[in-house]
């Protein structure tokens, strides 16, 4: 390859790496705006839950989408084929999403055990909290920690205040 050939190839690679470039970002762009490019979904989230709840009841695929309908697009006003809802359940199983509205209780946080060295409870804080404690300058707080190891609790922390509280014979 001759040099005028090698600067061409050089050149023409410059300017595939710049369209590269440009067209990532501009993905990137129309991402941030919420466009993901591709086919839009047939099945929408309300038709994906009739679905399912259908499906749960027995009722066989073909029929199911027999008794869906397009909202959007240019295929509007039609049934979805079978092979799009198949596929749309297949997903939402793979998913696991929710048949229906799921009512999420609060949880309770989960206890952490603080044991043995490195485990990262700090001298300091341990000392000042045990002086508040023999101090009687407790808070809610310290009170708070001190009742949970009344609950039968493995916070090192918590069994540490309820010492110092109880004069340091560790019951």
């Amino acid at each position: 390859m001759t040099l005028s050939g090698q600067l061409q190839a050089a050149g023409v690679q410059l300017e595939r790496n710049y369209i590269r470039e440009k067209t990532l970002e501009g993905q990137v762009t129309a991402a941030a705006k919420g466009n993901h490019g591709g086919r839009p979904k047939v099945i929408d989230d309300d038709m994906l839950t009739f679905a399912r709840a259908l499906k749960d009841k027995g009722v066989p695929v073909p029929n199911i989408a027999k008794k869906l309908t397009i909202k959007t697009g240019k295929n509007a006003g039609q049934h979805p084929s079978v092979a799009s809802v198949y596929r749309a359940l297949a997903e939402a199983e793979a998913n696991q999403a929710p048949a229906g509205p799921e009512i999420i209780a609060s949880r309770r946080p989960t206890r952490v055990d603080l044991t043995g060295p490195g485990s990262g409870t700090d001298p300091e804080l341990m000392e000042r909290l045990t002086q508040q404690v023999l101090d009687g300058t407790s808070d809610e707080v310290t009170d708070a920690l001190a009742e949970q190891t009344e609950d039968g609790a493995k916070d090192v922390v918590a069994q540490l205040l309820a010492q110092a509280r109880n004069g340091g014979n560790g019951e």
